[in-house]
């Protein structure tokens, strides 16, 4: 016990509370600009393969550094579930999304992204038959796949972007909700760093497969390009290690869909960031997908209390 409270916040109360908030506030902030900062690397020619494996190389060598050890869990069950950690939750996720970046619009991939607690309230209503969504989260849920539906109107047919990148988003909210459910037992028993760890891990392990598929790599030398090192230092020490840290610590004291209600707000960052950095605009339709998915998620929790503290 003296070893997993070292790696948690001390304080108590209102004041411990409002602290995990605030980390899970600023974990979705880092991950609606890390939208902006993976545009600019396939921008500078990085494949999406090479994107993922350079950021979580930066970030598992930094938490290794910091915690390493214990290297094993402490059953094969609890092994298993690390590694679709880092498969749900990295490599597939995160190949998915950058993937998802270069065919449509950043601001689309993070609308789609924020559909994850819906999602994920969904699959523990098929789990667990008990806490089945009722029918005030059947409404938001509704509300807020039209909206999915006005985003992919927007990119494919306005913006005659190739409608593949909105799905691969989609692929990347159902893998995060696998992750978030896996990630609430294990926080039971690990602490956030040993956690975080094998989550990079694994991830990294699953990803080499990817590597066959690519037909070309960015030379290592340009890599040193202050273009694509501080985009992928930023990636991997910002929104990696530090927003993955803050994440495991909110789900654990907050629980899984409370938490999961911050991804709401990583849209409104990546729209600010991308007019401001990439000059992306948004049609319309796309700015009422944008309000119908926040609508459709804020609706279906506030007429679901009861999964606040799942």
């Amino acid at each position: 016990m003296n070893n997993e409270r070292r790696f948690h916040f001390s304080a108590s109360g209102p004041t411990s509370t409002l602290i995990y908030h605030l980390g899970a506030l600023l974990a979705v902030t880092a991950w609606g600009v890390a939208f902006i900062n993976t545009k600019v690397l396939l921008q500078n020619g990085l494949s999406a393969v090479e994107i993922y494996i350079y950021r979580f190389i930066i970030a598992y060598l930094l938490v290794l550094l910091i915690c390493p050890r214990p290297f094993f869990s402490r059953s094969l069950s609890d092994e298993l579930k690390f590694m679709l950690c880092g498969i749900c939750g990295n490599s597939v996720y995160f190949i998915a999304e950058n993937t998802a970046v270069k065919y449509t619009l950043v601001t689309n991939v993070s609308l789609i992204v924020t559909l994850s607690p819906i999602i994920t309230a969904i699959i523990i209503g098929l789990i667990y038959k008990s806490q089945r969504p009722g029918r005030g989260f059947m409404t938001g849920s509704t509300i807020a796949f039209s909206g999915v539906a006005c985003v992919i109107f927007n990119s494919s047919f306005v913006m005659k972007i190739n409608p593949l990148g909105d799905f691969l988003a989609l692929l990347s909210a159902i893998c995060w909700s696998i992750y978030s459910i896996l990630l609430k037992p294990l926080n039971t028993e690990y602490n956030v760093w040993f956690i975080t760890r094998k989550t990079f891990f694994y991830g990294l392990l699953t990803s080499l497969p990817f590597l066959a598929v690519e037909p070309t790599l960015l030379p290592v030398e340009r890599l040193l390009e202050p273009a694509i090192i501080g985009n992928l230092c930023f990636l991997g020490i910002i929104c990696s290690l530090l927003a993955y840290l803050l994440w495991a610590q909110a789900v654990k004291k907050l629980g899984v869909m409370s938490t999961g209600n911050y991804l709401y707000i990583s849209p409104i960052v990546t729209l600010a960031a991308s007019y401001l950095f990439l000059g992306e605009q948004i049609s319309a339709v796309g700015y009422t997908g944008c309000a119908l998915i926040l609508a459709g998620v804020i609706l279906s929790e506030k007429l679901n209390s009861r999964w606040h503290r799942s």
